[in-house]
């Protein structure tokens, strides 16, 4: 076979070789900028708005797209990284899965947004993750508030790298994610490196913001006083923060935490259950062996990783006998991983350009996003439920005369000439014809017309509320802070990492801005809260009251605990005592005009109210609770601290709690008081101690129509009295004059639990009830419903005599405190 040949033809004849000159300078130049672009912009910064990188956010979106959330089955997660990288993210599978694996370690990120089923890893990298056709993944719970409402064009979206896919611009993002998880990436010429923070800490300073927009960096960091590492540890330096926090840039050192233990029978040991974010305890353990080996620490006997599922990490480091383990431990701090520095440079992309941003900034940018996916997201809705309404509307028309649409259509030629028909006969448009149309007979019937009418009215009233919404930024701004607050109940934990004071020997904790000191929590009659700057008890003093002094229930607590507020459903809230505003150290009474409502604090139902506060001290003898129906509980103090809200009492339908006290020593007296006059005393010993979901045991013997009014605890060995105010039946308690009756304690038998008890006050003319009525510590206050003081009558030592007419109405009782 001849061999066949190519001759390439002269350059005139088939094309015109153009060669140009470039200055190799201009030509680096272009090409490194476009470079930079490219690495800055797809690769290694987050965007602000939703707080992720492109990878991470093509991650979510595409398991979103795959229906992979967390109530369906695990996949594998080569299959996840084969259709990112098929689809959006057209770059090698490992750094895809590398994103992923972060993505689902508890380790690295405060709140993951992979739940992870396999190896994923340890700490500090020590033992890699398994290959990606082992590993298991699915949306983690919290994954599926960035990407919700994503399908109401809530977020622009883009051509992938070659236009056959869509891929949003950022995820409308429920949560502030950057600051929660935190980021890091090395661009060209920037990077960034931005520390987790904890999540109800900067949900509240963005719900703050909402509604201040012009709070100063100050006041966020109240409530965003640092990170929250996922490992926990220890930060030292607070200065550093709070450079980065108004600047964008900071540093700061992070200690583990250690303990000291008796690790074996003769020694003692440092116990590490923390380690600074991103070490590991391999890395920490060959550390102390080359420190051991080479003499430049002294004192360690041996090392031991005990960490496992069960406890988590735990790294004991033995000390020799001889050796002070604080200072062994200081030595450590210096020496080893056991102390890191975090340098805070938070570079993100704001519109496409990177800036450094500091905590407000960051809120600004999240919170401006969030408002615009809301508000987009209501005019999608408004659109559909006006479309909706269009064709139901255009429906309930022809049902008013559907015998003539029938006679329309049938004789008509064609469906195009019933269109024209119904169009011009009804005045219909044309897309409610073709609905007419498309609707079967059985459809038009006079249920389905009532059906109609019902969703007319739903709809009517769900387009004037989304309208409302984009009307008003107001209501805009109640949205996204309420829907931020429901995200922080379900999601958010407890702070892990602890805050220290700087200073080279910053081993106890130190609070960032108020002291962890003791301090008691107050309620008054009119429904404010406050906290005293010590935790001795108030000393009550006559000659000089003032409005709001009628305490009616007291507990000691801390400035950063928490205390119980135990409402008339029978549900305990936890509240934060750091909430609550202080009084003035020099208050010359007990006086609560400083306090807030406790509407600020906690969430009641229309007719709940606040009963009493109590401690949260699981060592008490538990919670005394008196039900309107007679009913007497003692309940465990079983609180778990997970829980915001918990059942003290399961109550029967109603019923309702009116009285509670937390025991002190087991040995009070439980004293009903019921609206007949009758009071019953026994001891606290005669009710049995149950659990939460428990109903308890019959306290009172309630006569036909009677009810308990009051239900308190009183200490025998205490001056105590008894005050009773007697009126008429169907009159508002402190809405009109009445009388009353102050009669020592001491005065009243105790009885059998379930009795009837005795009589504490006798009737006068035109009175044939108790309004009021309460048995406490001595002595005895007095307040109208406005919290203004009054006068108390003179005791009477007959417990069943009549009253005497009260100056002022009297509309809430309280006692020693």
């Amino acid at each position: 076979m001849a061999r066949r040949s190519t001759k390439t033809p002269p350059p005139d004849e088939t094309f015109e070789e153009k060669i140009l000159d470039v200055d190799v300078v201009d030509e680096m130049q272009g090409s490194f900028l476009e470079y930079a672009y490219s690495v800055i912009y797809s690769r290694a910064l987050p965007d602000a708005r939703d707080g992720l990188k492109p990878v991470h956010r093509r991650i979510v979106y595409q398991m979103n797209e795959m229906g992979l959330r967390p109530d369906r089955g695990y996949v594998k997660c080569a299959r996840v990284v084969g259709e990112v990288m098929g689809k959006l993210h057209p770059h090698g599978d490992a750094s895809i899965y590398d994103a992923l694996v972060r993505m689902a370690q508890p380790f690295s990120m405060r709140l993951p947004l992979v739940d992870g089923h396999g190896n994923f890893g340890s700490l500090g990298n020590d033992d890699p993750p398994a290959a990606m056709r082992y590993t298991e993944c699915r949306m983690a719970d919290a994954t599926s508030l960035m990407t919700e409402s994503i399908d109401e064009n809530t977020v622009d979206f883009n051509p992938n790298y070659d236009g056959k896919e869509r891929e949003p611009v950022a995820l409308p993002a429920a949560y502030p994610n950057l600051l929660v998880n935190g980021a890091t990436g090395i661009a060209v010429g920037m990077a960034t490196n931005m520390p987790p923070h904890n999540l109800g800490e900067v949900v509240a300073a963005a719900r703050h913001l909402i509604k201040h927009p012009g709070a100063d960096l100050e006041t966020l960091m109240r409530f965003v006083p640092g990170p929250d590492l996922p490992t926990g540890g220890r930060i030292v330096g607070l200065g550093g923060i709070k450079d980065a926090y108004e600047r964008g840039r900071g540093t700061f050192k992070i200690r583990a935490t250690a303990s000291v233990e008796n690790v074996t029978a003769r020694r003692k040991g440092l116990v590490v259950t923390e380690l600074p974010f991103t070490v590991g305890p391999e890395k920490v353990i060959a550390k102390i062996k080359d420190l051991v080996s080479a003499k430049k620490i002294q004192g360690i006997a041996d090392v031991k990783d005990l960490t496992d599922r069960s406890h988590g990490l735990r790294l004991v480091i033995e000390i020799k006998n001889g050796f002070v383990p604080e200072a062994v431990l200081e030595q450590l701090y210096k020496l080893t991983p056991m102390e890191e520095s975090f340098g805070i440079n938070n570079v993100a992309l704001v519109d496409g350009q990177p800036l450094t941003l500091g905590l407000k900034e960051l809120l600004e940018v999240y919170l401006d996003h969030r408002f615009e996916v809301v508000r987009r997201r209501s005019e999608f809705r408004r659109t559909k439920r006006r479309d909706r309404l269009h064709l139901v509307e255009g429906l309930l028309v022809a049902l008013i005369d559907i015998d003539e649409v029938i006679r329309l259509i049938r004789s008509s030629e064609n469906s195009a000439q019933a269109k024209e028909r119904l169009i011009e006969r009804f005045g219909l448009s044309e897309i409610q014809t073709q609905y007419i149309l498309d609707t079967p007979l059985r459809r038009l019937t006079k249920f389905d017309r009532i059906e109609l009418e019902s969703e007319r009215d739903r709809l009517n009233g769900e387009i004037d509320e989304l309208t409302g919404i984009l009307d008003s930024d107001a209501e805009l701004r109640k949205l996204v802070s309420s829907e931020l607050a429901a995200v922080a109940k379900k999601f958010s934990t407890e702070r892990r990492t602890v805050l220290l004071e700087s200073g080279a020997s910053a081993i106890a904790a130190v609070p960032l801005e108020v002291p962890d000191d003791p301090c008691r929590v107050l309620l008054s009659s009119t429904g404010l809260l406050a906290r005293t700057p010590n935790g001795e008890p108030l000393a009550l003093d006559d000659a000089r009251r003032t409005k709001h002094d009628v305490i009616v229930s007291a507990v000691p607590a801390t400035a950063r605990g928490q205390i119980g507020a135990v409402t008339s459903s029978g549900r305990l809230l936890r509240v934060a005592v750091i909430d609550l505003p202080q009084l003035p150290d020099t208050a010359s009474a007990p006086n609560l005009s400083g306090g807030a409502p406790v509407a600020e604090f906690l969430t009641l139902e229309a007719d709940e109210t606040l009963v009493c506060l109590t401690t949260l001290d699981e060592s008490s003898p538990g919670l005394a609770i008196g039900t309107e129906q007679g009913v007497v509980k003692r309940v465990v103090p079983d609180y778990p601290s997970h829980k915001e809200e918990l059942e003290v009492i399961s109550l029967k339908d109603g019923d309702r709690i009116v009285g509670a006290a937390e025991l002190r020593t087991g040995e009070e007296d439980l004293v009903f008081i019921t609206d007949d006059a009758q009071l019953l005393r026994y001891q606290a010993s005669q009710v049995r101690p149950q659990g939460r979901p428990a109903g308890g045991m019959a306290g009172i013997k309630l006569a036909a129509g009677a009810k308990v009014i009051s239900f308190t605890a009183v200490d025998p060995a205490t001056d105590a009295v008894v005050f009773t105010v007697a009126g008429s039946k169907g009159t508002l308690v402190g809405d009109a004059e009445s009388s009353a009756k102050l009669t020592p304690f001491d005065q009243y038998p105790r009885k059998g639990r379930a009795t009837g008890g005795v009589r504490c006050q006798r009737f006068l003319r035109g009175e044939d009830a108790l309004m009021l009525a309460w048995a406490g510590a001595a002595p005895a206050r007095a307040a109208q419903k406005n919290g203004t003081p009054a006068d108390l009558p003179d005791p009477d030592p007959r417990r069943d005599g009549s009253g005497v007419p009260l100056t002022k109405p009297v509309a809430a009782l309280a006692g020693s405190v």
